[in-house]
């Protein structure tokens, strides 16, 4: 059985999922074989180039052109922020299943703006780290006690260098809340994927480089600005203290600008009992101290999450892309069998809403409650 999908958006990202489109099969040989049908970005040649790299079947410029394809049966929408809610909702609305980068727009209006009938994944990556699946398990068994407080950082200096160009990124109204849209809505839905909901906040922010010159062309990374100087208009450092339903306490920060910390994104979580600890950039690591588990650093294995479906042995190292991987394959199965499996739009819009609230409060300098509208 083959399932035709296209990709709208052909950065980086882009990348990312058209590999794991092409991938997972080799991991999750019962799913539906997904067939590259259609690519769009509109850069000129970029999609043409993916098409001939990768092997879709057509390119275009105009990603509206796919929505008359009905061999399309899903859609990966890897554009820009500002763009997820006019693409998505498109997508959404022709009855296709949707595959999404996170956050999903610029707001929450934004992702609740996205309905139809097909299944949506949302591309909250860190959660499936076998890991981080490990963790889970054993804060749901009570290993560690009840849960007192935590903190949850995604540091990474992507934006640290004063001399990188003045990027959609770094503008309010297309890169939206610059840092806490981009990395802290993953810490957000990693602290309410282990943790729970979150019900109140107190937040500061910071734009740290308040000036960068604008590129003179097409950028496609993160290269040297040259044009003229403009201003930065979303922040570069966010903190956050948190409540939580459960009634612990966390606190979240996240940069862009955090030299010489480059994807340092983890957490450690304390409890009555005992401690987890986890940092991505030894992935396969969970640091543990509690009288029910073996203290120091273990190494995941086959048992836990999804690491038997890409290594034999426990240690062997995973890496990002299998994160897309795993999450391509929930997106399938979701579709293969019409349940949502993995992060889903309802994921989506309540990290928007936990957004909102920290821009907000840290804008006014109150507490502010996590609120649905």
């Amino acid at each position: 059985m083959t399932f035709g999908v296209a990709v709208i958006g052909m950065g980086w990202m882009g990348r990312v999922h058209t590999q794991a489109y092409a991938r997972v099969r080799h991991h999750y040989p019962d799913l539906p074989a997904p067939e590259l049908i259609a690519v769009a970005d509109d850069v000129p040649g970029r999609a043409a180039s993916a098409a001939r790299q990768f092997g879709f079947a057509r390119s275009t410029l105009d990603w509206r052109e796919l929505l008359d394809d009905p061999r399309i049966e899903a859609v990966s929408v890897t554009a820009p922020n500002f763009l997820h809610r006019e693409i998505g909702a498109a997508v959404a609305a022709s009855g296709r299943h949707l595959w999404i980068e996170k956050p999903v727009g610029l707001s929450a209006a934004d992702a609740r703006a996205i309905t139809g009938p097909g299944q949506v994944t949302v591309g909250f990556n860190y959660r499936h780290a076998p890991a981080v699946a490990r963790a889970r398990a054993l804060l749901a068994d009570g290993a560690i006690g009840t849960v007192t407080h935590a903190r949850f950082s995604f540091l990474s200096d992507y934006a640290a260098s004063p001399d990188d160009a003045l990027t959609w990124r770094f503008e309010r109204e297309r890169g939206g809340s610059g840092v806490l849209g981009d990395l802290g809505s993953h810490a957000v839905d990693l602290i309410r994927h282990l943790l729970g909901e979150i019900v109140s906040t107190s937040a500061a922010s910071a734009i740290l480089i308040p000036q960068r010159r604008r590129p003179l062309g097409v950028t496609s990374g993160h290269e040297r600005g040259t044009g003229e100087l403009g201003a930065v208009e979303n922040e570069d450092w966010v903190g956050a203290l948190l409540r939580l339903g459960s009634g612990a306490r966390v606190s979240l920060e996240a940069s862009r600008v955090a030299t010489g910390s480059p994807n340092a994104y983890g957490f450690q979580i304390h409890g009555t009992a005992g401690a987890l600890s986890w940092d991505f950039r030894r992935m396969g690591e969970l640091r543990a101290g509690a009288a029910t588990i073996p203290a120091g650093p273990f190494s995941v294995g086959p048992g836990d999450g999804e690491f038997g479906a890409f290594q034999p042995g426990a240690a062997i190292p995973m890496s990002y892309d299998d994160l897309k991987v795993v999450e391509a394959s929930l997106f399938l199965r979701s579709i293969a069998d019409g349940t949502p499996h993995g992060p889903t739009l309802a994921d989506a819009i309540r990290a928007a809403e936990v957004l909102e609230a920290i821009a907000d409060s840290a804008s006014t300098g109150r507490n502010r409650f996590v609120v649905s509208n």
